[in-house]
């Protein structure tokens, strides 16, 4: 009996913790349903406001295009009907005379003059829009929001699955986003470390006669000729002038200050014929340079004949940083010691489905440029165009180097 009782007491204590345990144990199955019900309210309440965020994207670019096809081709089509109605008032005229009795100087006269005052009459306004239609832009756009999207939600995924990913920042993303074209899009979140400050100094030897040099930092375009000594390496069909310094290894970052005009800022082969004609020498319209442009409306990259427009506000400081061990050279609009990546030019092979004329050209030959040794270009393409190197900003490489 007395072991039926210490039993019977062992078996009311365990009941009674058990009951305990077992009001715990529906307590954090109300607390991780609630839990999860909240965060799924939550997510749920995030993705309805990132699906609103991108129909009003949507709905934006859809409106871009429309106008731009509406205010466009009401010109090209007024134009259009010009030139029909001018075709067919010579072709009349012509006719006309052709069928004038060849007894009848009078009316002959007459028809010939006619003929003569449709030919004379003032051509159609130049069409104002530029040749390149800008709404064609928005598939890169929106491409590069897609891509954008898609990097962020595969790291973030990992990051949940606990694989020691993180996802993207916010300022990770605003890179992403900053270039239309796509081989920005596949510039890299983190530029490489350790860079090295390059100081510049431009080579007189190299400049041609329409580029005056203010000591070896600033170069500006003249109308006026100046009368350099003659030299071998002197360019003589485009404004341009290198840097004396030479690359070959390492790492190098330098910094330009636009002070007005077009210019293209870039790299070029040592051994690179000066003499080139004007469209072969121009910096990126050939195999042996590339570089950035600023045409006065846009940033354009150029390697090879090829070009990749930039949409991106003017920044009055470009930084360039060349990467010898990752054959990659990166375009950085530098404001108040704030880099924005504008451009990487990096072998980088497509996803499926993927083309762009610019980036396969640099798939094919730009790795070839780093088998050479490299100077600093400058192209000046307007007259007046001006530009000081450097100095540079140290904050900026600090940037690079926490990178």
């Amino acid at each position: 009996q007395a072991q039926q009782a210490k039993f019977l007491s062992d078996a009311e204590n365990e009941l009674e913790e058990l009951v305990v345990t077992v009001a715990q144990a529906k307590k954090m199955v109300e607390l991780i349903k609630g839990a999860a019900t909240k965060e799924r309210e939550r997510v749920d309440k995030l993705f309805a406001e990132a699906s609103e965020v991108l129909a009003t994207f949507q709905k934006e670019v859809a409106g871009f295009i429309e106008d731009g096809e509406r205010s466009m081709l009401g010109e090209a089509e007024a134009d259009l009907r010009w030139k029909e109605e001018r075709r067919a008032k010579l072709a009349q005229c012509k006719q006309n005379l052709e069928n004038v009795p060849s007894t009848d100087t009078v009316y002959f006269l007459q028809e010939f003059q006619a003929l003569k005052a449709a030919m004379e009459e003032n051509p159609s306004p130049a069409l104002s829009f530029q040749n390149e239609l800008n709404f064609t832009k928005c598939t890169q756009v929106v491409g590069a929001v897609k891509d954008v999207l898609s990097a962020a939600c595969k790291n973030q995924w990992d990051h949940l699955q606990g694989k020691g990913i993180d996802g993207l920042s916010f300022q990770e993303m605003e890179e992403g986003l900053c270039s239309r074209s796509p081989s920005a899009r596949r510039s890299p979140r983190h530029p490489p470390s350790s860079p090295l400050a390059f100081i510049i100094d431009l080579d007189s030897d190299t400049a041609d006669k329409f580029i005056q040099l203010f000591g070896t930092k600033g170069a500006k375009r003249v109308l006026c000729p100046i009368p350099y000594p003659e030299s071998p390496t002197r360019f003589i069909n485009c404004e341009q002038v290198l840097g004396v310094n030479l690359m070959n290894r390492g790492n190098y970052y330098w910094e330009v200050e636009l002070i007005d005009g077009w210019v293209s800022i870039g790299v070029i082969a040592e051994d690179f014929d000066p003499r080139e004609s004007y469209n072969r020498g121009r910096l990126g319209r050939n195999e042996r340079s590339c570089c950035l442009q600023w045409n006065g409306q846009n940033y354009v990259a150029w390697f090879g004949g090829f070009e990749s427009v930039i949409q991106q506000p003017f920044f009055h400081t470009i930084g360039v940083f060349l990467e010898y061990s990752e054959k990659a050279l990166t375009f950085y609009g530098v404001k108040d010691s704030k880099m924005t990546c504008l451009q990487q030019l990096k072998v980088s092979h497509f996803a499926k489905g993927q083309f762009d004329p610019f980036q396969n050209k640099i798939n094919h030959q730009f790795a070839s440029l780093f088998l050479c040794k490299l100077k600093p270009a400058f192209f000046l393409e307007s007259v007046d165009a001006h530009l000081q190197i450097g100095p540079l900003k140290k904050d900026c490489v600090s940037v690079l180097k926490r990178r």
